[in-house]
C-alpha cells in the first residue's frame, strides 16, 4: 500500500473530473486516489470506471456535503497521509513531495497546505486558501495573498515554511490517524469553515498546521457553490459562529459573539444598501440558526480537549481593511 491517499470529495462534477483528474494520475505517482461520490446524479461514477479505471471510486448513497462526505469516505482509506483535494484544483510535478518531506521531519505536525493560486490568474493567489489562512479575533478568516476579496500576485513574498491558523479545505493534507482521532469534521457545517474549526482543534490539541510553499496548486474555485450564492453566505456566516463558540471559553466567546451580532448586521445592511436581499436575508437566517442550535454546539465545546492555548490573531480584520485600508498581509 502507498503511503498518502489523495482524497478527491465529487458532487456532479464529471467535466471537472475530465478535465483536472489525468494531471492527478501523472503528477501523484506517490498516491492511490481515490473519488468520493457524494450521490451524483449525473455520469460521474460511469467516467471514472471507463476512463480513469486506475482511480478507485467510493460511492456514498446521499450527498452528505463536505464535512459528511469526507468522513464517511475516509473511513474506507487506510494510507498514513491524507490529502483533500477540490475536484476543482489542478496539480503540479512533485506536488506531494515536500509534505512528505515535513511530515517525516517534525511529529508534531499535522496538517499541511501548499501555495494555492488561481488557476484563471496564474500569477495571482486564489481566495481559497492562498499562502495559509488566520483568523482575527472576531472570528472573520483570511489568508496571506488574500484579505476579502483583495487578491495579491505572487512574487514570491511568501516563500517559505511557516505556521498558520487554518489550512485550505481546497488542499488540506493531514495525518490520517489524527483526522480519525480527532473525530472528523463537524458535519453540523455541511460546508464552508469545517476546516477552520478541524485545525483549531488539532492546535488544541497540540499539533501544529502549516503552510508548505515548495507545494504549488491552482484553484478553478467556485465550482461547487458560487460565490453569489446566498447559501454560501449563510454557511459562512453561521460557521463563523460556531468556531468562535466551540473552540474558546464561554465568557470570550460571548463577547466575541455579541460583537458580531453588530458587525453581521452591518454586513446585511451593505447588502440591502447594493439590492442583494437573498444575501441580507442569508445573514439573518445564519443567526438564527446559530441561535437554534447554541445548546448543541455548545455541549460539544465542553467535549474538546485542550492541551495547548490557541488563539486567534489579536486585532481586527475588519478595521484593518475597511477603515485603515490595509489591503495586504505585510501592511497588517
Amino acid at each position: 500500500m502507498k503511503k498518502v491517499a489523495v482524497a478527491v470529495l465529487n458532487w456532479n462534477g464529471r467535466d471537472l473530473l475530465k478535465r483536472f483528474i489525468p494531471d492527478l494520475i501523472k503528477y501523484s505517482p506517490e498516491a492511490t486516489i481515490y473519488v468520493i461520490d457524494n450521490a451524483s446524479t449525473d455520469d460521474s461514477v460511469t467516467l471514472l470506471k471507463t476512463v480513469f479505471p486506475s482511480v478507485k471510486c467510493i460511492q456514498l448513497s446521499s450527498n452528505l456535503g463536505y464535512a459528511g462526505g469526507y468522513n464517511l469516505g475516509l473511513k474506507q482509506i487506510n494510507e498514513e497521509i491524507l490529502v483533500l483535494l477540490n475536484s476543482d484544483v489542478a496539480v503540479t510535478p512533485n506536488w506531494l513531495l515536500a509534505f512528505l518531506s515535513r511530515f517525516d521531519e517534525d511529529e508534531r505536525v499535522g496538517i499541511l497546505q501548499p501555495k494555492i493560486k488561481d488557476l484563471k490568474n496564474p500569477t495571482y493567489f486564489e481566495y481559497a486558501g492562498a499562502a495559509g489562512g488566520y483568523i482575527d479575533q472576531l472570528g472573520y478568516p483570511f489568508c496571506k495573498g488574500r484579505i476579502f476579496n483583495t487578491l495579491e500576485k505572487d512574487e514570491g513574498q511568501y516563500n517559505s515554511n511557516y505556521p498558520i491558523f487554518w489550512a485550505s479545505g481546497a488542499c488540506l493534507v493531514v495525518r490520517n490517524n489524527l483526522f480519525k482521532h480527532l473525530g472528523g469534521f463537524d458535519e453540523d457545517y455541511f460546508a464552508h469553515q469545517e476546516e477552520i474549526d478541524f485545525c483549531w482543534r488539532a492546535q488544541l490539541q497540540g499539533f501544529l498546521v502549516e503552510y508548505c510553499y515548495q507545494s504549488e496548486v491552482y484553484h478553478l474555485g467556485g465550482a461547487t457553490l458560487a460565490s453569489a450564492n446566498p447559501k454560501k453566505t449563510f454557511l459562512n456566516f453561521r460557521n463563523s459562529l460556531y468556531n468562535l463558540l466551540k473552540n474558546q471559553s464561554l465568557p470570550q466567546a460571548l463577547i466575541t459573539i455579541f460583537i458580531r451580532m453588530i458587525l453581521d448586521g452591518l454586513a446585511g445592511i451593505q447588502f440591502l444598501i447594493k439590492g442583494k436581499i437573498n444575501h441580507f436575508k442569508a445573514i439573518l437566517q445564519a443567526h438564527f440558526s446559530f441561535y437554534k442550535n447554541f445548546n448543541h454546539i455548545n455541549k460539544k465545546r465542553k467535549t474538546i480537549r485542550h492541551t495547548q492555548q490557541v488563539k486567534p490573531s489579536n486585532f481586527s480584520i475588519v478595521y484593518k481593511y475597511f477603515v485603515q485600508k490595509k489591503k495586504k498581509f505585510n501592511q497588517l
